[in-house]
């Protein structure tokens, strides 16, 4: 079957859509175990953080990477996480901090992240599971 212009972007969209979903499902998770999420979708020239939240009360800085996947048909979506991207969004995080350093946030420690997000039949509840300290 062929793919029409139409049908490759509401692809795309749907894809998108799940995505953001994905994000603000991770996103919740941090600010029920008392994180501020302090930033989405950050971007530099050089990529993009999905997200960033804080814990105030140890001075923790955690970057997130948010894989949501609506199977695991491919694997799990913490698997998608590859070395290259770990290295990617461990630079990112160091231009974030860079950037940071003038508003005068504390942050004794920093950590990386994977939230793995699973969509339960299509537009169902998520699952999202927080690998702490992934990489």
């Amino acid at each position: 079957m062929a793919t029409t212009p139409s049908s490759t972007a509401s692809a795309t969209d749907a894809r998108r859509l799940l995505g953001r979903r994905g994000e603000e499902a991770a996103a919740r998770w941090y600010a029920r175990a008392g994180y501020d999420v302090v930033a989405r979708n950050w971007r530099c020239p050089d990529g993009e953080i999905d997200l960033v939240a804080v814990d105030r009360a140890r001075a923790i800085v955690v970057f997130c990477e948010v894989k949501t996947r609506a199977s695991t048909a491919f694997g799990s979506p913490e698997e998608a996480v590859t070395v290259a991207k770990q290295r990617r969004v461990r630079h990112l995080g160091a231009r974030w901090l860079a950037a940071e350093r003038a508003s005068g946030r504390p942050a004794s420690s920093v950590r990386f992240d994977v939230a793995a997000v699973l969509v339960s039949r299509g537009s169902g509840p998520l699952d999202v599971t927080v690998v702490e300290d992934a990489f």
